[in-house]
């Protein structure tokens, strides 16, 4: 599975992979995992401008060594936990937001 993390402040985040032992997205489709980093400062989100500027992304890691478990009411909530092939969570407002979201 292909997890990425647009929230530069999280303490999981190493170069947009979420590196969390778990995540659960709450209800309000928001990563409720999320910690604010305190020696991270807000970096440029650059993956907005992928055709632009290559990230520079950590490697990816084997979703079978953690859980992914999920409230929302979305089309890949099964049985509170994630089935999708992938989840991106943003960097809208305060909290990090999953963008992979489909209402159900």
């Amino acid at each position: 599975m292909d997890i990425r993390c647009r929230k530069t402040t999280c303490k999981y985040n190493d170069r947009f992979t979420c590196k969390a032992k778990d995540i659960n997205v709450n209800s309000k489709v928001i990563c409720s995992t999320f910690e604010e980093s305190e020696d991270k400062k807000d970096v440029e989100d650059i993956t907005k401008h992928l055709f632009e500027e290559k990230p520079d992304f950590a490697p990816q890691r084997d979703s079978k060594t953690m859980t992914i478990q999920c409230q929302a009411k979305c089309l890949f909530n099964h049985n509170g936990i994630c089935v999708s092939n992938g989840i991106t969570l943003n960097s809208i407002k305060e909290k990090p937001y999953c963008v992979s979201y489909l209402n159900n």
